[in-house]
């Protein structure tokens, strides 16, 4: 079996690693995220036109025209070949109906009654509640930390040489914050560029890229593990060949799933399309530094700790 150098090499991949967690930093500072409606409060509307679609010029233009209707921040979005999303900041039920009237209206609906604007669905969330929404998922996201950094430290509590056990939990808590500020700076550029919004389904995706992330890395510290006490290399020779054995596993089992997942990407709804490319974007990264950042950082720390 071939034994590549990744180890030997952990300066570029801790230096390439330290760059796009600078940038996506950056990203978070300037522009920071585009909240969708589950965060800020307001309503989703998402209509599906039996006749030809208006527009989005027509769309804005009549709903602001009409009085009963008129909603306030409106954006308007089309999906496909016959959908339109609509997001706006009035959540009562008196404006959702008048807004579906004005829709249909405007697709050739006689006085708005004839329903040529099909409702596919309808979500209102308050500004309170979005608000207690964002406060929860910071703090599930921040617990989760915590627990990992506990459970890693107590699962290897038997290895104290040459690293002690709480250094491969500190060492994967690393990898796991590199693996979701890059991934939130990503979406951090989407926002600005492209309008890309968060909304509750993205912090799901957060938490199963920390999960799986976590998972590839604990299966490379598992085999340093064991390889430790049979070893006749020094500590940076074991890390490599524990590495280089769970290589081949961990590159074809973030394959299988980033082609599932760029499945989901490419014919799935517009609605999953940024849980999916979170997903996507972060299971790559994670793949990454488990097998580039999470190790070589145990050689760095135990390199420093050695007598000059």
């Amino acid at each position: 079996m071939t034994n590549y150098k990744i180890i030997q090499k952990r300066s570029i991949w801790l230096g390439f690693s330290a760059a796009l967690f600078v940038v996506a930093v950056i990203a978070l500072g300037i522009w920071g995220f585009k909240f969708g409606i589950d965060f800020t409060g307001g309503s989703l509307l998402e209509v599906k036109f039996l006749t030809e679609r208006p527009t989005v010029s027509q769309t804005e233009d009549a709903l602001r025209n009409d009085t009963a209707a008129n909603p306030s921040g409106l954006v308007v979005q089309p999906v496909g070949d016959k959908n339109m999303i609509l997001r706006f900041q009035d959540t009562t039920e008196e404006k959702h109906a008048a807004v579906l009237a004005t829709l249909n209206k405007l697709a050739g609906g006689k006085d708005g009654k004839q329903k040529v604007a099909e409702e596919q669905r309808f979500d209102s969330v308050g500004p309170s509640i979005g608000q207690e929404l964002k406060t929860k998922s910071v703090n599930a996201i921040f617990f989760v930390l915590i627990g990992i950094l506990v459970y890693i430290s107590y699962a290897f509590r038997k290895v104290s040489k040459p690293v002690a056990s709480w250094k491969y939990g500190t060492s994967a808590l690393v990898a796991l914050a590199h693996d979701a500020i890059i991934t939130l700076g990503v979406f951090a550029v989407l926002g600005h560029f492209a309008g890309v919004e968060i909304n509750t389904p993205f912090v799901a995706a957060i938490l199963t890229v920390i999960g799986y992330s976590v998972h590839d890395t604990i299966v490379v510290f598992d085999r340093i593990r064991e390889n430790l006490p049979k070893s006749d290399e020094d500590f940076e020779g074991t890390v490599n060949t524990s590495l280089n054995q769970t290589l081949v596993r961990s590159l074809n089992t973030s394959l299988t799933v980033i082609l599932t997942l760029l499945a989901v990407l490419i014919f799935g709804g517009a609605s999953i399309r940024p849980f999916a490319l979170a997903l996507t974007i972060g299971i790559g990264i994670g793949t990454y530094s488990s097998i580039f950042v999470a190790s070589p950082l145990l050689v760095v720390w135990e390199r420093w700790k050695r007598p000059n």
